[in-house]
């Protein structure tokens, strides 16, 4: 079975204070340890890029912040694509790419867990593929809801993740990952 790892949103804007407080400080050490065991096997590796066209956003890529973090840089030869929803699948030729290449199982690393990685890791398994999820290998962030509630970002990492793994995708840190090939 194929495997493709796929890398969604890593870009210092996810560090802009527009965000709050964001939890797992360690995702992006723990991508780099799944992204240099790809390139070690030669694997599949591709890069989301988030595209924003919202002119507030410091994910537009007229701004300094677009650039993708220098822990996961992609480098030539591997697939990037740009996107500006929170699918990773919509207008980007992921689908296509990943069926052209006979990946049929994608592992899904990247931020923020409750937008972009669950909206993605769930179209994956609509789309039919095997979906991984590497939960310290994602970050959440605080969130409001519509009653005023602040939800910690390990909350809301928890609950995503709980609904992921409940009916879309194997849910699994990075060390057991790594172990398992």
């Amino acid at each position: 079975m194929m495997k493709a790892l796929i890398l969604i949103d890593v870009q210092k804007a996810i560090d802009h204070p527009k965000w709050g407080r964001r939890g797992n400080p360690h995702a992006e050490a723990n991508m780099a340890q799944l992204l240099a065991a790809w390139r070690a096997k030669g694997w599949p590796v591709v890069h989301i890029r988030h595209d924003s066209i919202d002119p507030m956003s410091p994910y537009r890529p007229d701004q300094p912040l677009h650039a993708f973090k220098d822990e996961v840089k992609p480098l030539g030869g591997e697939t990037v694509f740009g996107k500006n929803t929170n699918n990773a699948f919509v207008d980007t030729g992921l689908e296509a790419l990943l069926k052209a290449n006979g990946v049929s199982a994608l592992v899904i690393a990247g931020v923020l867990t409750q937008h972009s990685v669950d909206t993605s890791a769930r179209m994956a398994a609509s789309l039919g593929f095997k979906a991984t999820v590497v939960s310290d290998a994602t970050a959440a962030t605080d969130v409001t809801d519509m009653n005023g509630r602040v939800w910690t970002a390990e909350d809301v990492q928890a609950l995503t993740l709980a609904h992921l793994a409940a009916d879309y995708a194997l849910v699994i840190k990075t060390d057991a990952l790594l172990a398992s090939f």
